[in-house]
């Protein structure tokens, strides 16, 4: 036998084990393979959705890999929730949730059957911060492989990404758009598997995870038909072995440094204020100190190089095609803008895995801007602060004519109340739209508000028009919105206490989210609040809201 520690060595230990080699024998185990390293393949392939539909075919070409590369492939699945279908309704309030449950599902299954190392193979916006807080945790040897981005649809001179149907419908609302182009944007907008095509939250936790070290660079952006994409898998898994044969560990790997070098590409690419949240999860699971604050500090020095949707110019593919990550990555490693000494899955340094990259971009495409001519000199993701949000907030800030706003609050206290006012032309500009009690307890869960914002934005108000949240953005959201308020609503934050007509700032050059009342008026008006009942009383729903935590720690559900 190898004297190499496979956990999985316990089966050969004795004639104790002679039932766990019969029961592996029945899934092809021969007398040669207990020697080998057992690696597991996660994956949340399913067919009710193109993000993820592509992933079956992905996990077989990632056994195959295995085993070529000495290991014993082991598939099993976990669950997925894809927030483009499950967008405005009851059912989006799974989508954190699922979060959790995914990191839970990949944590049981490894870690019952003794898996020497696994990789995880996703394709929306949970099943990537899910997969790495279980890499973390556990930290057993792994790899993200990304099940890849969808390709852009074209409906007459316009591209097409999963938010032009949101867009749309308040467009049709507005009666800006005509019957014949609405009906064109949604049979056109989604014409492959592949996950949103936008730097949207798939896309920008798939690329930065390039960047943290347990993805392979020039992975996160290729679509999910191509070839290419299916190449990558077998590489990732082969190079999983070979980390699993090295003990090279998740923790080994992800560190403040490499957290810093994945935020720095965030705002570098214009990513999802989701990353937020997310980060501040996988870094909890990594056991390293993480804050609010820290995304802000990073925000102040990095500039935003992409000209990407949602709100520039450009899709996954494009990026790809002009360099993608590991482009943006050297640049910013040549600005002294990374840690280039941070280690790798392949057990390079990140310096090292980006050598052959060219300084700068090439001139003959504009996705990437030269260093010298960044699409705007600070990065996108702000946090603000005041008496609104003690606790702090997310702020997307870039890609608006004026970044401050003070208006009346129009409150709702609920995304669909919220909706119907849009719809119903009740909001004007000058307006601060405030949606309250869809935080993590109180939602629960924390939907995302893209079918209001994007109704906002078909009907022309997108730059006129503030919106206060305790839930999230898509991001695929774009526009003067700050999401995240913390602490919620639901726990009586002071979101719960703006009445309609009260005057709120949105001013992100000064970082500031303001209720502009009198704290004696504040002080009577919570003396006077209530705490609202659950709106679930068991299920998997109301075990989230006992377990977690505010936003601004990431709405972890593992916190002591």
């Amino acid at each position: 036998m190898s004297a190499l520690n496979f956990r999985s060595r316990t089966i050969t230990a004795g004639d104790a084990r002679a039932p766990n080699r019969a029961m592996l024998r029945a899934v092809g185990f021969g007398d040669s393979d207990f020697d080998k390293p057992i690696v597991g393949v996660a994956s949340g392939h399913s067919t009710m959705n193109p993000c993820n539909a592509g992933l079956g075919a992905l996990a077989v070409r990632a056994e195959e890999a295995i085993r070529a590369a000495g290991g014993m492939p082991q598939t099993f699945g976990f669950p997925t929730v894809t927030d483009g279908i499950s967008m405005g309704t009851e059912g989006m309030k799974y989508s954190l949730v699922s979060r959790e449950v995914i990191a839970d599902s990949i944590e049981v299954a490894v870690q019952s059957q003794f898996m020497d190392g696994v990789l995880c193979l996703g394709g929306c916006d949970k099943n990537m911060p899910g997969s790495m807080i279980a890499l973390l945790r556990m930290n057993v040897p792994g790899i993200f492989c990304y099940g890849g981005t969808i390709k852009p649809g074209r409906w007459k001179d316009q591209v097409l990404t999963i938010v032009s149907p949101f867009e749309a419908v308040g467009a049709l609302a507005a009666g800006t758009l005509s019957r014949t182009d609405f009906d064109g944007i949604e049979r056109n907008a989604c014409p492959s598997f592949g996950a949103c095509g936008g730097m949207y939250t798939a896309n920008t936790m798939s690329s930065s995870f390039e960047a943290l070290g347990l993805s392979l660079l020039g992975s996160s952006q290729m679509a999910n038909p191509d070839p290419e994409k299916a190449d990558s898998v077998a590489a990732s898994a082969a190079v999983l072995v070979a980390a699993i044969q090295n003990n090279l560990r998740p923790r080994d790997i992800v560190t403040r440094q490499s957290i810093e070098n994945a935020i720095a590409l965030v705002m570098a690419t214009g990513g999802s204020t989701n990353a937020v949240l997310h980060y501040l999860a996988i870094a909890h699971a990594a056991g390293v100190k993480w804050r609010l604050e820290d995304f802000e500090r990073m925000r102040r020095r990095v500039p935003v190089l992409c000209d990407l949707k949602p709100s520039g110019k450009y899709v996954a593919t494009d990026f790809h095609q002009a360099g993608g990550v590991p482009q943006v990555l050297k640049m910013l490693l040549k600005h002294d803008l990374l840690h280039g000494e941070c280690r790798t899955i392949t057990g390079r340094s990140l310096s090292e895995e980006l050598a052959s990259i060219p300084d700068e971009p090439r001139k003959s495409q504009d996705v990437i801007r030269p260093f010298n001519r960044p699409l705007y000199p600070q990065g996108h993701l702000a946090i603000l602060k005041g008496n609104l949000a003690p606790e702090g907030c997310v702020a997307k800030i870039t890609g608006l004519k004026n970044p401050s706003i003070t208006g009346p609050a129009r409150v709702f206290d609920s995304e669909e109340a919220a909706m119907a006012a849009i719809v119903g032309d009740r909001i004007r500009a000058g307006d601060v739209l405030v949606i309250r009690y869809e935080g993590p307890k109180g939602g629960p869960g924390m939907r995302e508000m893209l079918a209001p914002t994007s109704a906002i934005v078909g009907k022309g108000l997108g730059e006129s028009v503030g919106f206060i949240t305790d839930g999230r953005f898509s991001g695929g959201t774009w526009g003067m919105v700050v999401g995240h308020v913390a602490p919620e609503a639901f726990v009586g934050g002071p979101l719960a206490l703006v009445k309609n007509g009260d005057r709120i700032t949105i001013d992100a050059r000064r970082r500031l989210i303001q209720l502009n009342v009198p704290a004696k008026e504040l002080a009577k008006r919570r003396r006077a609040w209530k705490p609202p009942k659950p709106r679930y009383k068991n299920g998997v729903l109301a075990k989230y809201v006992k377990q977690v935590t505010s936003a601004s720690l990431g709405a972890v559900t593992d916190a002591l």
